[in-house]
């Protein structure tokens, strides 16, 4: 296990550095922020002080060279429109992102199983078509559409729910909704497959043969088995939540580090998207890796050579 680790964490190490670089010059890419914080009478000169000032005029690998050293030091830069440590953001905005998962990940779940083991205990029943149904429905949504289309219907025309902000509980049910589509599509095909997997099997026939009534079969036997994959993709799921919500976040006003994000782009800010990127990279790495330890210890059955 210790060695198992000991590689990832060296991977985990190449990937950062990889990631790094390619945010660094894609974001330059893009364009320069000097062009949207000058005035419309700024001189030729305004121009070259103010490029000199955020270290913009050096060669890019100079300037690469410079935030690798920094970023080993803990130091990701400043963010150029807020004028503060890019990192501090990161962390100010981050709790209001992880407050969607809780509440997401659970609606997602208690839909997903009844609707999973059903399509599966029924399978090519009305019930398995109706999931199928709900889970394609899930897959193609945007999430964009779908958001908007909750602000209009439950904000504009019934005036039931807040559309935008973070407050109450009243405003977490339409980004809730909205990121936890997707994953109910997810998380019930994958049950599906696991149940209908375990339903075959000679454990569950053993079981019949007993005198164990259905129930007891299907949802305490056969539904422990078939959530051990289910937990690789909630670690996944997770990561996306955590680091993907910038549509959702956007489209809310919900002030999470996914907007943080769309205001880093929109405003050419580098380093606060280089270390937004970078600590998101660095968050899906930790969960992933908490995910396949967990793993080997709820199955006994995998081990780790």
């Amino acid at each position: 296990m210790q060695r198992y680790i000991a590689q990832r964490l060296l991977q985990g190490i190449f990937l950062l550095v990889l990631v790094a670089a390619i945010v660094f010059f894609l974001g330059r890419f893009t364009g320069n922020p000097a062009d949207l914080m000058l005035p419309e009478d700024a001189t030729p000169e305004d121009r070259e002080a103010l490029m000199k000032t955020l270290g913009l005029d050096r060669p890019y690998y100079e300037q690469f060279y410079i935030f690798i050293v920094n970023a080993l030091h803990g130091d990701l830069g400043d963010s150029i429109r807020y004028r503060r440590p890019a990192t501090e953001l990161f962390f100010s905005r981050l709790p209001n992102t992880l407050k969607l998962v809780p509440p997401t990940m659970a609606v997602a779940l208690l839909m997903a199983i009844p609707l999973g083991v059903l399509s599966a205990v029924y399978r090519g029943t009305l019930i398995d078509r109706i999931s199928g149904v709900i889970a394609v429905f899930g897959i193609a949504t945007p999430n964009f559409w779908l958001g908007i289309l909750l602000i209009y219907i439950f904000s504009v025309q019934l005036g039931w729910l807040p559309s935008a902000r973070m407050g109450s509980a009243r405003h977490y049910v339409m980004p809730t909704i909205t990121l936890g589509t997707f994953l109910v599509a997810g998380f019930m095909r994958l049950i599906r497959s696991s149940m209908l997997e375990v339903l075959d099997s000679e454990f569950v026939k053993l079981a019949r043969i007993k005198g164990l009534s259905e129930r007891i079969v299907v949802w305490k036997h056969c539904l422990r088995n078939a959530l051990i994959p289910v937990l690789t993709l909630m670690g996944v799921f997770m990561s996306a939540l955590v680091t993907g919500a910038i549509v959702t976040e956007t489209v809310f006003a919900w002030p999470g580090i996914g907007r943080l994000t769309f205001e880093a782009v929109i405003f050419r800010d580098y380093p606060l998207l280089q270390a937004v990127v970078i600590m998101d990279a660095v968050l899906v790495l930790v969960i992933n890796l908490v995910v396949d330890i967990l793993y080997a210890y709820i199955d006994p059955r995998i081990r780790y050579s």
